[in-house]
């Protein structure tokens, strides 16, 4: 009878102590700032689970982490050449299109492209520049201009903002707007011209504060820094932000005439995602033209969806960094993939600019 009452007692106990079923959980690794919190929360309680994010200032970042052998994440978003060199790599699960209906609201001029063609791996999330970023009281004091790269490498205007500007931490989006600067196409791959890139890179960065992809926003938004060269979504945020916090200034997004970079972010599963069937829900969930309409009345981000259309704010569609007009869309660049050769090159340049004075 005592063992019996003993027993009785510790399975008790035991059923006491035992933690309350866990709830499930969706791994998502973005970009900083690039989902709105009222988005998560609506896709937990759709799917009764948790999200939990990592987050990534740069392409290169998460290549490097994943070639690194991080594991756990279920669904990734990089960018278009990030994608092609996840594919290549094996990387990534193949999508199950039936269960993402969702997709018939995606513009039929993102899909099916030369990075992923019949997007086998991937779909559009969201869209944004890679432009100049700026305090408007400050710019205006100054006399800058705010619509060529100039003001972000010609030392004739850095000299009045020394110490006050920032660049993103990315060899491919740097290089890039250098390029764009000297009058050559983003995707330039002549060691020649990115030899000339580097000597403007270098030249320039004396009067840079920082490389920064990451807390870039708030310094914008506390007006610590005047001007950065940054994803129009960032810039975005930093004035929504401002705003908020009563700043007697704001931060407008300047599309430089000589051309920008075009970022078309997609959603993709790692091939050793651990809940392959709630990235599945999680992307079709995002390709809801409601839900994807967030991605710019929240923070900013141009959309590939078209059903969000009449979601978005009208105030919104007018902003030629994220609804950009023909006249500026002719002079953007999608980045390309680079090639081992390449990449070994553009990485030897880019310490050699890191470790320069």
């Amino acid at each position: 009878m005592t063992t019996r009452l003993f027993a009785a007692a510790f399975a008790a106990l035991v059923a006491f102590a035992a933690p309350a079923h866990a709830r499930d959980e969706l791994h998502l690794y973005n970009w900083n700032n690039y989902i709105a919190p009222e988005t998560v929360k609506r896709f937990e309680t759709a799917c009764q689970c948790d999200v939990v994010q990592t987050y990534y200032g740069d392409n290169e970042e998460l290549l490097a982490k994943l070639a690194a052998g991080a594991k756990g994440y279920d669904v990734l978003v990089p960018t278009s050449n990030a994608v092609q060199a996840l594919i290549r790599g094996g990387q990534l699960k193949p999508l199950d299109k039936t269960a993402l209906p969702n997709i018939k609201n995606v513009d039929p001029t993102y899909l099916d492209t030369p990075f992923d063609p019949g997007n086998r791996y991937s779909v559009p999330y969201a869209m944004s520049t890679t432009i100049i970023g700026y305090n408007d009281v400050k710019m205006k004091e100054l006399g800058l201009p705010t619509d060529t790269w100039a003001v972000i490498f010609d030392p004739r205007y850095l000299a009045k903002v020394k110490g006050r500007v920032t660049v993103l931490d990315s060899a491919n989006e740097l290089f890039a707007a250098a390029l764009k600067y000297l009058g050559y196409s983003a995707n330039d791959v002549d060691p020649k011209h990115w030899n000339e890139a580097t000597a403007v890179i270098k030249k320039a960065k004396p009067y840079w504060a920082a490389f920064n992809a990451q807390s870039y926003i708030k310094e914008l938004t506390v007006g610590n820094i005047w001007l950065v060269h940054g994803y129009s979504n960032d810039i975005f945020q930093a004035n929504q932000d401002a705003q908020a916090a009563g700043r007697p200034f704001h931060i407008l997004q300047g599309v430089p005439k000589e051309g920008a970079v075009l970022a078309v972010d997609n959603m993709v599963i790692d091939k050793n995602a651990p809940r392959p069937d709630l990235a599945l829900k999680f992307i079709n969930f995002m390709l809801d033209g409601r839900n994807s309409a967030d991605l710019t009345n929240l923070i900013g981000s141009g959309n590939p969806n078209t059903d969000a259309m009449r979601y978005i704010k009208p105030e919104l569609l007018k902003l030629p960094a994220v609804f950009p007009p023909p006249e500026i869309a002719k002079k953007l660049e999608q980045l390309k993939d680079l090639t081992i050769a390449q990449r070994r090159l553009r990485n030897k340049l880019w310490t050699e600019i890191k470790a320069s004075r």
